[in-house]
């Protein structure tokens, strides 16, 4: 058995800045990062987002009346060309990862909208304002889409050797990807008396078929089942080891315990449940009830919760989500004289 002893990694905590994210944009800042992590974490996360994760995008049609892409259209101000150009736009969101069909007609004057198509239950249409075409009085337009679901570009499947299909089926080129653009910046921050670790700030553009924090966690997860496979022996338990943070002392204490404390800046648990921009509601149920700081919030139990006068279900959900995007939740069990300790270390070691 490896008796050999390893110096611990720093245990980076992660943060959404709340005032800015939304469907379409997130800005996560992980720190602090060993030296020179910044950068290699940044452009893996910024790779892996731009190329690995799954979306879903119209990938054949069928024009009713039209046999090939160049086709006019009759009665309506396009041609085939600028219409299937105005599909690749459509932004759809699949909750369930298969593939489905769509159908659009319009008949008589007006303009054809995304809001206009009938798609399947799977299948939820973002951008319901793009016009697919403009028809005219008295035209017709009726259109069968085919979704499916991918990771970055892919090139048009025609099928080979045929120059038309039995059902004059047009296959589209199509990307998946539901990222816009991935930019991050890597600022230097301190540790104790250390002063060259690093700060990774990432900012994700979605097209709004997918959320900044869940894009992050598919991309995550995609570097992670990559890197297992580079593992030749039994894996260094790093996690374990590096429960405590550089220059920070914790207590004897539990395994969580430590795990928690190890990412969460210690001074933010005794400070006013405030911090966490909760409703108005949900705030004066937990106030009315003792809970003032944010440490008698994380060591509550949901039961616990769910007692207090007037917080319900809607509320405990809400609180537990806001609880996490600070890497929170409830039944941490963190003693309070733990982390007068660890303050204590910490500005002696300053």
């Amino acid at each position: 058995m490896d008796s050999k002893e390893y110096r611990p990694l720093t245990v980076p905590k992660l943060s959404w800045n709340k005032k800015l994210i939304n469907v379409t944009f997130g800005e996560l800042t992980a720190q602090p990062l060993e030296p020179g992590f910044g950068i290699t974490l940044g452009n893996a996360l910024r790779r892996a987002l731009l190329g690995g994760v799954e979306g879903s995008a119209v990938t054949s049609i069928v024009i009713k009346g039209v046999t090939n892409e160049f086709s006019p259209l009759t009665g309506v101000v396009e041609d085939a060309m600028q219409v299937i150009l105005n599909i690749k736009e459509i932004i759809i969101r699949n909750t369930d990862g298969k593939p489905g069909s769509m159908r659009l007609r319009v008949t008589g004057a007006g303009q054809a909208r995304v809001a206009d198509i009938q798609a399947d239950s799977h299948l939820e249409l973002i951008n319901k304002d793009h016009v697919i075409a403009n028809v005219a009085d008295g035209g017709e337009l009726d259109i069968e889409m085919f979704v499916e679901t991918g990771r970055g570009y892919r090139a048009a499947q025609w099928p080979v050797g045929q120059a038309l299909q039995e059902d004059n089926r047009i296959y589209l080129d199509a990307m998946f990807s539901p990222i816009r653009k991935v930019t991050f910046d890597v600022e230097k921050t301190r540790v104790g008396g250390e002063i060259d670790y690093d700060r990774l700030i990432l900012r994700v553009h979605t097209d709004g078929s997918e959320n900044p924090v869940d894009v992050v966690h598919y991309a995550v997860s995609v570097l992670r089942s990559q890197l297992e496979h580079f593992l030749i022996s039994t894996e260094i338990p790093f996690n374990e080891i590096s429960a405590v943070p550089v220059h920070e002392s914790v207590p004897e204490s539990s395994s969580t315990e430590r795990a928690s404390l190890a990412s969460i800046p210690v001074d933010f648990l005794l400070k006013p449940i405030d911090e966490l921009e909760l409703s108005v509601r949900a705030h004066n149920c937990l106030i009315n009830a003792g809970i003032k700081r944010v440490i008698d919030l994380v060591n509550l139990s949901e039961d616990e919760g769910l007692k207090i006068k007037n917080f319900g279900r809607k509320s405990l959900t809400e609180v537990k989500e806001s609880m996490k995007a600070f890497g929170l939740s409830f039944g941490m069990n963190i003693k309070e004289k733990d982390l007068q300790k660890m303050l204590n270390d910490a500005q002696m070691s300053e």
